[in-house]
């Protein structure tokens, strides 16, 4: 998992409340275990016609919001399974901004390297104005200073639990954080080997 410690980088607004993982990721894409190849059905319903053809009003299909990584949402994000943050991260988004998620998506996010913050509902306001503004607005998420910097100098301050801190800054999925105990794992397993040979 990549390690985040500082993201700049374009959001894009996505006010709308009540966004599900049927709608990050719709069923028909859902026939992988993958977690690359799921970025072109990311909001697919939204993104797309039906005759397969880019819808032109969807945020990530404006040319300023092409290369967005963060995702100012609405409230209640994220309701749903877990192909939702791979697609997320496969698109090229690291980070989701709202005032509140599902916890199960929440949680998914920091195990696939993704920052979801929460913020009260003034804070989002202004960072959804700012996210409006384009690709001339770009927005910094600063994990080690737990802060977000708008294009104009504003600073919003974020709470996280310092354990979920620790992980993404040191990009430590689960496996991550059982392998920095492979030296203590390696010694029980000979330690085992010697004291039960027959095991």
């Amino acid at each position: 998992m990549d390690k985040f410690t500082k993201l700049t980088g374009v959001a894009a607004p996505m006010p709308i409340v009540n966004v599900d993982t049927d709608m990050i990721i719709p069923k028909d894409y859902l026939k992988t275990i993958k977690r690359t190849g799921l970025g072109t059905g990311l909001f697919a319903e939204m993104r797309y016609k039906d005759d397969g053809s880019e819808n032109p009003d969807f945020v990530l299909n404006k040319p300023a919001y092409r290369k967005a990584q963060i995702l100012v949402a609405g409230d209640n994000f994220g309701c749903g399974r877990e192909h939702a943050p791979w697609a997320l991260l496969d698109f090229g988004i690291r980070c989701v901004i709202s005032t509140s998620f599902a916890d199960i998506f929440y949680n998914n996010c920091f195990k696939n390297g993704i920052l979801p913050i929460t913020v009260s509902p003034e804070d989002l306001d202004k960072l959804m104005d700012d996210a409006s503004r384009g690709s001339n607005a770009t927005i910094s998420v600063d994990l080690e200073a737990k802060e977000i910097r708008g294009p104009d100098g504003g600073v919003v301050n974020f709470d996280l639990d310092d354990f979920k801190r620790h992980c993404l800054l040191n990009g430590l999925d689960d496996i991550g954080l059982t392998m920095e105990k492979a030296g203590a794992i390696a010694s029980f397993e000979k330690k085992n080997a010697e004291l039960r040979p027959w095991a």
